[in-house]
């Protein structure tokens, strides 16, 4: 077949519209006032697209969500436990200055002070995890509240379904709000049971096109919380999955995830609250106290204070203020002794690796610890591409090589440990809704150091002069390239 050649007429329109196409969606890209290596690697890599560009950037490109907090929930939540602000100013006196500031950025960034808990427990392995859920919820007599990026309707998925009816069947009130992407599998046939036993379903940005005018499709929850009669709560790394259980799978996930009691479960509450409302859109406005308990279940009774400084922080596309990066970053910046950091996706932006580079190159005993394979290859190799350059400024890198290692922790010196669902990376910084909990003291960080130092025994270090053949060397660089993206 013979294609024929363009007059000159063709070519130029052709050249005007290209050049018109890529104006256009560069002005929108740089209207977006993002990262400047964030903004060039979009609008080379779509420009190099010409029509599907468009429609990746329409469906996966950065936006700004807007998801209103409730206000009156969160000034009820705050007032419930007076008890904390004696016990907080006590321990805020004796606390490092940089801990002191660490508490007041989490609070500016994401609108949730310090509060207490009675106890704090790390909770290593799924199975440990899920008999820990279980009991919490056999024992909720009011009402039971779940978010999971990935609940599967597998074995233990099945069994947490069944559970979660009987207690609905007991008159116990029933939520459970799973991201729409990531819990793909769950179907109608798997919810019918649960919503025929009155149990509130809801799903967190619906992949249905047309449901929005621009899909929110690179936009998830990747939270994991539970609360039970607003007294128990659960969060960490942990979804519901077979992956995740050793009893089931003996190549089953690495992780940890957290179990705590007392007044800080309340702002694990308001979190799902406000999340469940904005995905279900039941209305917290024109609403008195009384309306809003009534719409969105009663938070438990005044507590007395626990002696546990606890900081819920939350962050999301829904604020520029990426309140869980800067914690990460100021816990960093704030060590002397020690920064232990567990991440299974390391794609760090330049404020993250300058922050671990320069603790190590000013003597803290900084140490990473990663999978040597993660379950996504492209986020491996971006990662692998910068342990030369951590290993020089002394950081220690050490890669777990027994099973996939899925846990979120970041432990500095002997007061102040970290545990959530962010990954260290941009997707989990900048597009994820995320929670993490930080704990001021010794009750999580001498737990966290153990768990540290047991996960090393199955870990390699990485040695600055390993041998590396060039292809792999080649593609770790070129995944780079694309970290912003990842």
């Amino acid at each position: 077949m013979i294609i024929p050649e363009l007059s000159q007429e063709w070519k130029t329109g052709l050249s005007f519209a290209w050049s018109g196409y890529i104006a256009v969606l560069s002005m929108w890209i740089v209207m977006q006032k993002r990262a400047p290596v964030s903004t060039m690697s979009w609008i080379l890599s779509l420009a190099l697209l010409p029509f599907a560009g468009f429609l990746i950037y329409y469906f996966l490109g950065p936006q700004r969500l807007r998801k209103q907090r409730l206000k009156r929930l969160r000034s009820r939540a705050g007032a419930l436990a007076p008890a904390d602000v004696a016990m907080l100013r006590d321990a805020r006196e004796q606390a490092p200055p940089a801990l002191r500031q660490m508490a007041a950025l989490g609070t500016a960034a994401c609108g949730l002070p310090v509060s207490s808990a009675t106890s704090a427990e790390l909770l290593s392995g799924g199975a440990r995890t899920f008999d820990a859920i279980f009991e919490a919820i056999r024992e909720a007599r009011d009402h039971v509240h779940l978010e999971y990026y990935i609940f599967e309707p597998d074995r233990i998925g099945t069994a947490l379904r069944d559970l979660l009816i009987e207690r609905a069947r007991a008159g116990v009130t029933v939520r459970l709000l799973l991201d729409a992407l990531g819990s793909k599998r769950i179907g109608r046939k798997f919810m019918a049971p649960m919503r025929a036993a009155g149990i509130h379903v809801a799903l967190f940005h619906e992949t249905r096109i047309g449901r929005r005018l621009r899909p929110v499709t690179n936009y998830r929850t990747h939270r994991k919380i539970v609360v039970c009669d607003g007294r128990v709560g659960f969060t960490g790394g942990v979804n519901i999955t077979d992956e995740e259980d050793a009893r089931t799978r003996p190549d089953a996930y690495h992780d940890v995830h957290l179990r705590i009691e007392g007044s800080a479960v309340r702002w694990l509450q308001t979190t799902f609250l406000e999340d469940w409302s904005y995905a279900t859109g039941e209305p917290p406005r024109q609403l008195d106290n009384m309306a809003l308990v009534h719409l969105l279940p009663r938070l438990p009774p005044n507590e007395g204070a626990g002696d546990i400084p606890v900081q819920i922080i939350t962050s999301g596309p829904d604020s520029p203020l990426e309140a869980i990066h800067r914690m990460h970053l100021a816990a960093i910046q704030s060590s002397v002794h020690r920064a232990w950091l567990t991440t299974p996706y390391f794609v760090p932006g330049e404020p993250a690796l300058m922050a671990l580079t320069s603790a190590a190159l000013r003597g803290v005993d900084v140490r990473l610890l990663v999978p040597r394979r993660s379950d996504s290859l492209v986020v491996s190799a971006a990662a692998r591409s910068y342990y030369d350059e951590l290993i020089a400024a002394g950081v220690k890198v050490w890669e777990y090589k027994a099973r996939m290692l899925h846990s979120k922790t970041l432990v500095v010196d002997d007061n102040c440990a970290m545990i959530g669902t962010a990954n260290f990376d941009n997707r989990s910084f900048r597009l994820n809704f995320e929670v993490c909990a930080v704990i001021y003291g010794t009750t999580l960080a001498k737990p966290l150091v153990a768990q540290f130092e047991t996960d090393l025994r199955s870990a390699s270090p990485v040695r600055a002069n390993r041998r590396q053949p060039f292809l792999r060397r080649l593609g770790d660089s070129i995944a780079r390239l694309f970290s912003p993206l990842l």
